[in-house]
């Protein structure tokens, strides 16, 4: 391929990728998805704040739903790659857009609300492996780091905007304006994905149940190389989001520019990743960008006086580090085989998800207890820690036995 003066090797792979039938649409559609569950999300939280006064309530409020795919991965993940992605796709952002707007129902009780969240969270879980699976499956495998890392820093900038826009919206209307807000923006996805998909057939064939969905999860993680890509996917950056659901407690009229600041970051360390870093490189920058993602929030440890440049500045070099998770995903693709591809990373979604809300419901309680700065500098600490044991973990499994290395001769 020729290409002009002035447009460099990443900008004809970024034009090319829009090119490429059906990835703008799964993008805008899965933007919008990114867009509504920031600003449903910040909406709800601040509701449950303002009526309970509870770090742990508004903490669970906005991450409450990670928990539930717990549930959903071990019963509906068969589906992935089970039912036609477009429908599939297309009914989740439906569902997610009735409960939104049953959310924001004056008088709703808060025990209501809760349930809403944890049938959002099952649901929830079956999107996201069709989602990527499908991503899969439109890009050549060669394309599909750029492709997840484009989506990514769409995911980066659809925060940034999202938490502003509902900063706004909450002053200018009200928590559950913001919640009908966010229901509007995944009803704009169900149509995107109805529209600008293609009507394609399931990508395995069997029967969908959870004794499949519980095969299929043991099959993938009986590998130990997979089983602590697994585990380094969900646990480090699950206690740092841990730290970003105590945002609400910690400063309530600041929590919409902390977020911002977070997304602003990791739209930064996406794009380098996925732009810049060549691929010999990439091995060895997961475990520091892990270590990074932990490391600024030790400055909380100060308390609740930091200045909120420097808050900001902490929470935005920090969510640089989320990039490693694109290291990580990689690495597991050229692991698992196509045809439960979109099993294998609705697992990591799912598994990334559910260690979210088990963080957040750990940060709340710990906040209780202490402070929202005192806990969130603890998590950052148990963060560090995992990484490190991970890391020497992945270390020796990327390294074959003698027996192995001669097999794999043979």
């Amino acid at each position: 391929m020729s290409l002009s003066v002035s447009e460099t090797p990443a900008q004809a792979g970024y034009r090319d990728l829009f090119r490429t039938p059906e990835f703008t649409p799964l993008f805008l559609a899965g933007s919008a998805q990114t867009a509504a569950q920031t600003v449903a999300g910040l909406g709800l939280a601040t509701l449950v704040f303002r009526s309970t006064g509870s770090p742990l309530l508004s903490a669970l409020a906005m991450f409450g739903p990670s928990l539930a795919q717990l549930l959903g991965a071990t019963t509906l993940l068969s589906a992935a790659d089970r039912l036609p992605p477009r429908t599939a796709l297309t009914v989740v952002a439906v569902v997610f857009a009735a409960g939104t707007a049953v959310q924001a129902v004056p008088g709703l009780p808060l025990g209501a609300a809760f349930g809403l969240l944890a049938v959002l969270g099952v649901v929830g879980s079956l999107g996201g492996g069709v989602r990527y699976g499908l991503l899969g499956e439109i890009l050549p495998s060669e394309r599909y780091l750029l492709g997840r890392s484009v989506m990514n820093m769409a995911v980066g900038v659809c925060q940034i905007a999202g938490f502003a826009t509902g900063g706004v919206l909450l002053a200018v209307l009200s928590a559950r304006g913001t919640l009908l807000a966010g229901a509007a923006l995944y009803l704009l996805g169900a149509l995107l994905y109805r529209g600008g998909l293609a009507a394609r057939p399931p990508r395995a064939a069997g029967r969908i149940s959870a004794a499949e969905t519980w095969r299929t999860n043991a099959r993938l993680l009986a590998d130990r190389h997979r089983r602590l890509l697994y585990l380094a996917l969900w646990v480090p950056n699950g206690l740092i989001v841990g730290c970003e659901a105590l945002f609400v407690a910690y400063d309530p009229g600041r929590a919409g520019l902390l977020f911002a600041c977070a997304a602003a970051g990791m739209l930064a360390g996406d794009t380098v990743l996925g732009r810049f870093v060549p691929a010999r490189l990439r091995a060895r920058l997961a475990a520091p960008l892990q270590a990074l993602l932990a490391a600024p929030y030790l400055l909380f440890a100060l308390g609740t006086g930091l200045p909120v440049v420097v808050a900001g500045a902490a929470v935005a070099v920090s969510a640089v580090g989320y990039g490693a998770s694109l290291l990580h995903q990689e690495r597991l693709l050229a692991l698992v085989p196509d045809e439960s591809s979109g099993h294998a990373l609705g697992l990591h979604g799912s598994g990334m998800l559910a260690c979210q809300g088990l963080a957040a419901a750990l940060a709340g309680g710990l906040a209780q207890l202490t402070s929202p700065a005192t806990a969130m500098a603890l998590l950052a600490v148990a963060s560090l820690a995992v990484t490190a044991a991970l890391t020497a973990g992945l270390s020796s499994a990327a390294r074959p036995s003698p027996r192995t290395a001669r097999r794999r001769t043979a």
